[in-house]
């Protein structure tokens, strides 16, 4: 898979992103989501950072699924999420090669 890098300045809060792509004549609308959790949220503290990003995410909203994990700071992580219905047209079209 090829990728297109488009910078996303770190502000707090949730970050919808919508993006529409025309590949070889077809178009598709894909969105995405970049949301900062900060360390200090997690419900039982703990220094084991993936125990916490699994406690942050264990009530995400279903509609949507984790792409990526950026790189951590001190104070949080930024995680960004597609929707599930766009991960699924992604998939297709990569099967369609």
């Amino acid at each position: 898979m090829s990728y297109i890098a488009i910078p996303i300045s770190s502000l707090p809060g949730k970050q919808d992103i919508e993006i529409d792509v025309t590949i070889n004549g077809q178009k598709q609308a894909l969105h995405y989501r970049v949301e900062l959790f900060y360390w200090g949220d997690c419900r039982v503290p703990t220094f084991d950072r993936v125990e916490c990003i699994r406690q942050l995410l264990a009530d995400y909203d279903r509609d949507w699924t984790l792409y990526y994990i950026g790189s951590p700071t001190d104070e949080f992580v930024p995680i960004t999420f597609v929707k599930r219905e766009d991960l699924v047209k992604q998939r297709t079209l990569l099967r369609a090669r």
